[in-house]
């Protein structure tokens, strides 16, 4: 039988019979067997009518035929494989794993054998066996021809090719894992993130030992803020049979987002006994321990990055970051150094120069020489503002837009709606505005849980606002019109349920720190009409400088110009100012330099306006052991002061642009300008 299939085939017979196998089985079996009986025992026909019979639901006649072809053939893996699959399809597990054993063993290049492979071995419950086989099969793909082509469309940007032929493939194979990985990356690369999750997520259920692709998918949950789904895959790649640091990084980096930061901390000191001579690593513990507000453990750590890669930009200006840090001449030093060595890398290592100019900035302004802070941060900022896309005017056009929309006649004709908890509080504001301080005393309250800056709401908005990008209203206002009672009531559950992954205690009220929601206010108060809005505000020249000198880890790319930063904040107040009109005593307002004068009588005026009594141990924020992410974390660990009320006095000769930009609104404060 070995000697028959081998030998010359009637070629034009069994490629009719062929073709007729996935459509019509039966009259494939028909031709089969017609030729078997002018040639008795032909291997390639033998063949062929098990993979009929197959097909026809006839699992035991299959089998029959191909344990006498296995028998007589070896280990054909044409015969194997469709023994393998067959006897899978029989339920006869054992059998199915005997012959994809012996199937893979002889060519272990298949990757579709050792997925299938997998598949029988984990419902033997081999559970290791069957990841070690996935990862066989994720290494056998990689040296596919036709997926290798597919990849390397998509790392040159031709998505368009890439896309043909990863369709193709999954034409004919439409259960191929590393094809669906690919086709996930594909669909990510085009900004589409709903199908590349799903394409992740089905290459996953298909091969569970894919490690890379459950990475991968992690990294898409983190980026849609899918955080508990994220922690379930995450703590299934730490049980892979082949372990890697990056598994642990990527669990660090999703406990650290669900406010888990202590466990966060284990993971990166046991990653650092394996191995202290990460710098990343101990830049990573060293965010942690900021949060938790062990300070001068966080500062070990970030000394020790910068000990081991002193151009680490972002690591310098993590300490520097640390306002009860102060950098000495040896740090200048090793700072002005770290520059020199960079000089000819600027544009590949942005991000290290930039921090660097940032960092020195802070420096010297702890040292008083003013000038040369001044002239590093125009530089850090000159950097960063080339590296991202903020279109002032266009902002303003948004927010003149809401100001529009939101009328009282407008929210009157919307009627009752939305959804009625009362659990939000969220703190609104622009960064550096005493934001943090609020939100300290407030969560040192027994019925207030603090959590951090949650981007939920501002995804619920940019989700409505891409419906009028998209075409399907004309703009925000009719957009926002078509809302009706149970769409409000939907959403807002939406940002409950979506947030209830922050909040670890069982106090009824939570905040959300977000500053950028006060471009929200209206869309709060039609989904959520009983949460509170209290907005932080702070002297706009104190409030935009130390903005300006701050660089923010992610978003606020309106902080990077001094003209920039000053129209952003008279939007803002122009728009606070609307809601007050149209919404009169929605919003609670405190007022940063009447906080630091008279701590108690704001704190009671807030508290009455949250509907809590009042509790000492909210004059006390400072003892409160909760974690803090913001760059005031270790200002809310100490009690009230006034150092930094006029800041930005040293440098008021070179901040023209600034007053110019906040126009009325620097010489009406702390109230509104009339107009």
């Amino acid at each position: 039988m070995i000697q028959q299939l081998r030998a010359p085939l009637p070629q034009q017979a069994l490629a009719e019979a062929e073709a007729l196998l996935d459509k019509a089985p039966h009259k494939a079996l028909d031709q089969a067997e017609a030729l078997l009986r002018r040639m008795p025992g032909f291997g390639p026909a033998e063949l062929l009518a098990a993979r009929a019979l197959r097909r026809m639901g006839k699992g035991r006649q299959a089998l029959a035929k191909l344990d006498a072809l296995a028998r007589g053939s070896g280990a054909v893996p044409v015969v194997l494989w469709e023994l393998g699959q067959a006897a899978a399809e029989a339920g006869d597990t054992a059998r199915s794993i005997a012959a994809l054993q012996a199937l893979v063993q002889a060519q272990p290049g298949v990757s579709g054998g050792w997925f299938l492979l997998a598949r029988q071995l984990r419902k033997a419950g081999h559970a290791e066996d069957a990841w070690r086989a996935d990862l066989s099969g994720v290494h056998a793909s990689s040296r596919d021809a036709g997926l290798l082509k597919a990849a390397v469309a998509v790392q040159d940007g031709d998505l368009g090719a890439a896309e043909a032929l990863l369709a193709e493939r999954l034409a004919r194979q439409p259960d191929d894992p590393p094809a669906l990985r690919l086709q996930g990356e594909l669909a990510w690369r085009q900004g589409e993130m709903t199908p590349a999750i799903d394409r992740v997520e089905r290459a996953v259920a298909l091969a569970p030992g894919f490690d890379l692709a459950r990475d991968f998918l992690i990294r898409l949950l983190l980026q849609t803020n899918r955080l508990p789904q994220a922690l379930e895959h995450a703590e299934v790649l730490q049980r892979s049979p082949v372990p890697v640091a990056g598994h642990k990084l990527i669990l660090a980096s999703v406990l650290v987002r669900l406010g888990q930061q202590e466990r966060a901390a284990a993971l990166y000191r046991e990653l650092l006994a394996d191995n202290p001579d990460q710098p990343q690593v101990w830049q990573n513990l060293g965010h942690v321990l900021k949060t938790l507000g062990r300070q001068a453990e966080a500062v070990e750590a970030y000394r020790a990055a910068v000990l081991r890669q002193p151009t680490m930009g972002e690591a310098w200006w993590s300490l520097a970051n640390l306002k009860t840090v102060k950098l000495g001449a040896d740090d200048i030093a090793a700072m002005d150094a770290a520059l020199v060595s960079l000089a000819g890398t600027v544009e590949e290592r942005k991000e290290d120069v930039f921090h660097l100019h940032f960092s020195l900035g802070k420096a010297h302004e702890d040292a008083r020489a003013h000038e040369a802070a001044f002239v590093h941060y125009a530089r850090g900022n000159a950097l960063r503002r080339t590296m991202i896309r903020h279109d002032a005017a266009a902002f303003s056009g948004e927010v003149r837009a809401a100001v529009e929309t939101f009328s009282a006649p407008f929210l009157a004709q919307m009627g009752e709606g939305g959804c009625l908890a009362p659990d939000p509080i969220f703190v609104v504001g622009l960064p550096r505005s005493g934001s943090t301080l609020v939100e300290q005393i407030m969560a040192s309250h027994s019925l207030i849980e603090g959590t951090m800056e949650l981007p939920e709401m501002m995804m619920i908005g940019a989700r409505l606002q891409s419906r009028v990008d998209e075409g399907e209203f004309p703009d925000f206002a009719t957009m926002i019109a078509s809302l009706s009672p149970a769409d409000r009531r939907r959403l807002g559950e939406e940002y409950i349920e979506r947030t209830r992954v922050h909040r670890q205690t069982d106090r009824p009220l939570f905040i959300d720190k977000m500053p950028n929601n006060w471009q929200h206010v209206g869309l709060i108060h039609l989904i959520l009409p009983n949460a509170k809005v209290v907005d932080a505000r702070r002297h706009p020249l104190s409030c935009c400088f130390s903005g300006w000198k701050q660089h923010f880890a992610r978003g606020q790319t309106f902080t990077y110009d001094l003209g920039d930063i000053g129209q952003y904040y008279r939007d803002y107040v122009g728009l606070m100012a609307a809601w007050d009109m149209q919404m009169p005593g929605h919003v609670h307002r405190v007022i940063y330099e009447r906080m630091v004068a008279d701590t108690e009588a704001e704190v009671r005026r807030l508290l009455d306006y949250i509907g809590v009594p009042f509790e000492e141990s909210c004059l006390e924020f400072y003892n409160n052991d909760r974690a803090v992410r913001t760059a005031s974390s270790e200002q809310v660990r100490r009690p009230i002061f006034r150092d930094g009320l006029e800041a930005w006095k040293p440098y008021e000769s070179w901040l023209g642009p600034l007053r110019s930009a906040l126009g009325p609104v620097l010489d009406s404060y702390p109230d509104a300008p009339a107009a």
